[in-house]
Protein backbone atom coordinates (compact mmCIF):
# COMPACT_ATOMS: atom_id res chain seq x y z
CA UNK A 1 0.00 0.00 0.00
CA UNK A 2 1.39 3.73 -0.98
CA UNK A 3 1.31 6.56 1.34
CA UNK A 4 2.13 10.08 -0.77
CA UNK A 5 2.60 12.43 1.03
CA UNK A 6 2.53 16.21 -0.16
CA UNK A 7 4.67 18.60 1.79
CA UNK A 8 6.85 21.66 1.94
CA UNK A 9 10.28 21.45 3.98
CA UNK A 10 9.64 25.02 5.19
CA UNK A 11 6.23 24.24 6.89
CA UNK A 12 6.07 23.66 10.18
CA UNK A 13 3.26 21.29 10.86
CA UNK A 14 4.83 19.19 8.01
CA UNK A 15 7.52 17.66 9.97
CA UNK A 16 5.41 17.55 13.11
CA UNK A 17 2.89 15.36 10.57
CA UNK A 18 5.36 13.32 9.68
CA UNK A 19 6.49 12.09 12.52
CA UNK A 20 3.03 11.76 13.58
CA UNK A 21 2.56 9.08 10.41
CA UNK A 22 5.86 7.56 11.34
CA UNK A 23 4.75 6.67 14.66
CA UNK A 24 1.23 5.38 13.48
CA UNK A 25 3.25 3.30 11.12
CA UNK A 26 5.16 2.20 14.35
CA UNK A 27 2.07 0.16 15.71
CA UNK A 28 1.13 -1.05 12.39
CA UNK A 29 1.51 -4.69 12.12
CA UNK A 30 1.98 -4.70 8.52
CA UNK A 31 4.26 -1.37 7.82
CA UNK A 32 6.62 -3.40 5.89
CA UNK A 33 4.54 -3.21 3.39
CA UNK A 34 3.37 -0.04 3.32
CA UNK A 35 5.35 2.50 0.98
CA UNK A 36 5.53 6.37 1.65
CA UNK A 37 6.10 8.90 -1.02
CA UNK A 38 7.46 12.52 -0.38
CA UNK A 39 5.77 15.07 -2.99
CA UNK A 40 6.81 18.25 -3.60
CA UNK A 41 4.85 21.51 -2.38
CA UNK A 42 5.67 24.92 -2.54
CA UNK A 43 4.12 27.25 -0.42
CA UNK A 44 6.13 30.09 -1.67
CA UNK A 45 7.73 29.15 -4.48
CA UNK A 46 8.89 33.56 -5.32
CA UNK A 47 10.63 33.57 -2.02
CA UNK A 48 13.76 35.41 -2.39
CA UNK A 49 16.27 33.86 -0.29
CA UNK A 50 17.88 35.94 2.43
CA UNK A 51 19.99 34.43 4.74
CA UNK A 52 20.54 37.41 7.07
CA UNK A 53 16.92 37.57 7.79
CA UNK A 54 14.67 34.89 10.20
CA UNK A 55 11.48 33.31 9.40
CA UNK A 56 10.74 35.39 12.67
CA UNK A 57 11.44 38.44 10.80
CA UNK A 58 9.71 37.47 7.68
CA UNK A 59 6.33 36.74 9.04
CA UNK A 60 6.82 39.82 11.48
CA UNK A 61 6.85 42.12 7.85
CA UNK A 62 4.54 39.79 5.77
CA UNK A 63 1.87 39.33 8.32
CA UNK A 64 1.95 43.03 9.73
CA UNK A 65 3.02 41.28 13.39
CA UNK A 66 4.81 43.22 15.72
CA UNK A 67 7.75 40.72 16.79
CA UNK A 68 6.22 39.76 20.20
CA UNK A 69 2.88 38.47 18.47
CA UNK A 70 5.07 36.09 15.97
CA UNK A 71 7.36 35.08 18.77
CA UNK A 72 3.94 34.38 20.77
CA UNK A 73 2.44 32.46 18.10
CA UNK A 74 5.09 30.58 16.52
CA UNK A 75 6.01 29.45 20.35
CA UNK A 76 2.67 27.19 20.06
CA UNK A 77 4.37 25.38 17.28
CA UNK A 78 7.58 24.99 19.15
CA UNK A 79 5.47 23.07 21.71
CA UNK A 80 3.37 21.15 19.45
CA UNK A 81 6.71 20.02 17.64
CA UNK A 82 8.29 19.43 21.34
CA UNK A 83 5.55 16.77 22.33
CA UNK A 84 6.49 14.57 18.95
CA UNK A 85 10.47 14.76 19.96
CA UNK A 86 11.28 17.50 17.74
CA UNK A 87 13.24 20.86 18.28
CA UNK A 88 12.54 23.42 16.78
CA UNK A 89 14.65 26.92 16.55
CA UNK A 90 12.24 29.41 14.63
CA UNK A 91 14.42 32.03 15.78
CA UNK A 92 16.98 30.41 13.73
CA UNK A 93 15.32 29.38 10.75
CA UNK A 94 16.79 31.15 7.47
CA UNK A 95 14.20 32.86 4.84
CA UNK A 96 15.21 30.63 1.83
CA UNK A 97 13.67 29.55 -0.98
CA UNK A 98 13.09 25.95 -1.60
CA UNK A 99 13.06 24.90 -4.86
CA UNK A 100 16.44 23.66 -4.83
CA UNK A 101 16.05 21.52 -1.99
CA UNK A 102 13.09 20.14 -3.56
CA UNK A 103 15.01 18.94 -6.47
CA UNK A 104 17.72 17.40 -4.26
CA UNK A 105 14.75 15.77 -2.68
CA UNK A 106 13.24 14.62 -5.93
CA UNK A 107 16.50 13.09 -7.02
CA UNK A 108 17.18 10.99 -3.49
CA UNK A 109 13.92 9.63 -4.26
CA UNK A 110 14.63 8.62 -7.60
CA UNK A 111 17.39 6.48 -6.21
CA UNK A 112 15.23 5.16 -2.94
CA UNK A 113 16.52 7.51 -0.28
CA UNK A 114 13.62 9.88 -0.58
CA UNK A 115 12.79 9.52 3.13
CA UNK A 116 16.20 10.17 4.32
CA UNK A 117 16.87 12.94 2.28
CA UNK A 118 13.42 14.43 3.65
CA UNK A 119 14.17 14.01 7.12
CA UNK A 120 17.60 15.30 7.02
CA UNK A 121 16.74 18.54 5.31
CA UNK A 122 13.34 19.24 7.58
CA UNK A 123 16.24 18.98 10.64
CA UNK A 124 18.30 20.70 8.94
CA UNK A 125 15.90 23.79 8.61
CA UNK A 126 13.87 23.74 11.96
CA UNK A 127 16.58 22.83 14.36
CA UNK A 128 19.86 23.61 13.12
CA UNK A 129 18.97 26.99 11.17
CA UNK A 130 20.58 25.93 7.68
CA UNK A 131 20.06 27.59 4.55
CA UNK A 132 18.32 25.37 2.58
CA UNK A 133 19.12 27.05 -0.64
CA UNK A 134 22.67 27.01 -0.27
CA UNK A 135 24.30 24.59 -2.86
CA UNK A 136 27.45 24.13 -0.16
CA UNK A 137 24.89 23.23 2.63
CA UNK A 138 22.77 21.07 0.17
CA UNK A 139 25.45 18.84 -0.98
CA UNK A 140 26.78 18.39 2.15
CA UNK A 141 23.48 17.14 3.76
CA UNK A 142 23.08 14.76 0.74
CA UNK A 143 26.50 13.29 1.80
CA UNK A 144 25.19 13.01 5.32
CA UNK A 145 22.36 10.40 4.12
CA UNK A 146 24.25 8.38 1.49
CA UNK A 147 24.52 10.20 -1.69
CA UNK A 148 27.59 10.99 -3.83
CA UNK A 149 29.01 14.51 -3.45
CA UNK A 150 29.49 15.07 -7.07
CA UNK A 151 26.20 14.05 -8.03
CA UNK A 152 24.86 16.45 -5.96
CA UNK A 153 26.53 18.87 -6.95
CA UNK A 154 25.41 18.07 -10.83
CA UNK A 155 21.83 18.09 -9.74
CA UNK A 156 21.91 21.54 -7.98
CA UNK A 157 24.00 23.11 -11.07
CA UNK A 158 21.73 22.17 -13.63
CA UNK A 159 17.75 22.50 -13.83
CA UNK A 160 17.50 18.79 -13.55
CA UNK A 161 14.46 17.29 -11.60
CA UNK A 162 12.66 20.66 -11.41
CA UNK A 163 10.18 18.39 -13.99
CA UNK A 164 9.17 16.18 -11.30
CA UNK A 165 8.72 18.88 -8.85
CA UNK A 166 6.74 20.59 -11.16
CA UNK A 167 4.80 17.21 -11.62
CA UNK A 168 4.22 16.86 -7.99
CA UNK A 169 2.83 20.27 -7.87
CA UNK A 170 0.43 20.31 -10.69
CA UNK A 171 -1.04 17.24 -9.46
CA UNK A 172 -1.68 18.32 -5.99
CA UNK A 173 -3.73 21.20 -7.70
CA UNK A 174 -5.41 18.65 -9.55
CA UNK A 175 -6.40 16.97 -6.35
CA UNK A 176 -7.62 20.16 -4.94
CA UNK A 177 -4.93 20.54 -2.16
CA UNK A 178 -4.23 24.16 -0.80
CA UNK A 179 -2.42 23.39 2.15
CA UNK A 180 0.04 21.09 3.51
CA UNK A 181 0.68 18.13 4.79
CA UNK A 182 -1.59 16.51 2.70
CA UNK A 183 -1.71 12.77 2.86
CA UNK A 184 -3.26 10.54 0.88
CA UNK A 185 -3.54 6.46 1.75
CA UNK A 186 -3.71 3.68 -1.67
CA UNK A 187 -5.34 6.77 -3.61
CA UNK A 188 -8.91 6.51 -1.09
CA UNK A 189 -8.56 8.39 2.06
CA UNK A 190 -7.17 11.93 2.23
CA UNK A 191 -5.47 13.47 5.56
CA UNK A 192 -5.06 16.84 5.89
CA UNK A 193 -2.34 18.93 8.42
CA UNK A 194 -0.94 17.19 11.26
CA UNK A 195 -3.78 15.30 12.49
CA UNK A 196 -3.42 13.23 15.61
CA UNK A 197 -1.56 10.09 15.55
CA UNK A 198 -4.74 8.21 16.35
CA UNK A 199 -6.54 9.45 13.32
CA UNK A 200 -3.70 8.45 11.60
CA UNK A 201 -3.80 4.95 13.21
CA UNK A 202 -7.50 4.88 11.97
CA UNK A 203 -7.04 5.88 8.08
CA UNK A 204 -3.92 3.41 8.13
CA UNK A 205 -6.21 0.84 9.04
CA UNK A 206 -9.06 1.63 7.07
CA UNK A 207 -7.17 2.11 3.83
CA UNK A 208 -5.43 -0.98 4.63
CA UNK A 209 -8.41 -3.52 5.05
CA UNK A 210 -9.46 -2.04 1.68
CA UNK A 211 -6.15 -2.49 0.27
CA UNK A 212 -6.19 -5.88 1.29
CA UNK A 213 -9.88 -6.46 -0.17
CA UNK A 214 -8.98 -5.93 -3.34
CA UNK A 215 -5.30 -7.29 -3.81
CA UNK A 216 -5.81 -10.28 -2.61
CA UNK A 217 -2.63 -12.76 -2.01
CA UNK A 218 -2.00 -16.24 -2.54
CA UNK A 219 -2.56 -18.93 -0.54
CA UNK A 220 -0.44 -18.83 2.53
CA UNK A 221 1.10 -22.01 3.64
CA UNK A 222 1.04 -22.12 7.59
CA UNK A 223 -1.41 -21.72 10.31
CA UNK A 224 -2.21 -18.24 12.06
CA UNK A 225 0.19 -18.37 15.26
CA UNK A 226 2.90 -15.84 15.88
CA UNK A 227 0.68 -13.72 13.13
CA UNK A 228 -1.18 -10.72 12.64
CA UNK A 229 -4.65 -9.96 11.39
CA UNK A 230 -5.72 -6.98 9.70
CA UNK A 231 -7.36 -5.41 12.18
CA UNK A 232 -3.89 -5.22 14.23
CA UNK A 233 -4.47 -8.40 16.22
CA UNK A 234 -1.85 -10.39 17.02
Amino acid sequence: MKIEVWSDIMCPFCYIGKRRLENALEKFPFADNVEVVWKSFLLNPDMVTDPNKSTLQYLSETKGWSMAQTQQITEQVVHMAKGEGLSYHMDRTVVANAKNAHRLLQWAKSIGRGGEMKERLLRAYFTEGANIDDFATLVRLAVEVGLDADKAHEVLESDVFSAEMESDIYESRLMGVRGVPFFVLDRKYGISGAQPQEVFEQSILKAWKEHVKENPVMQIQGSDANSCDIDGNC
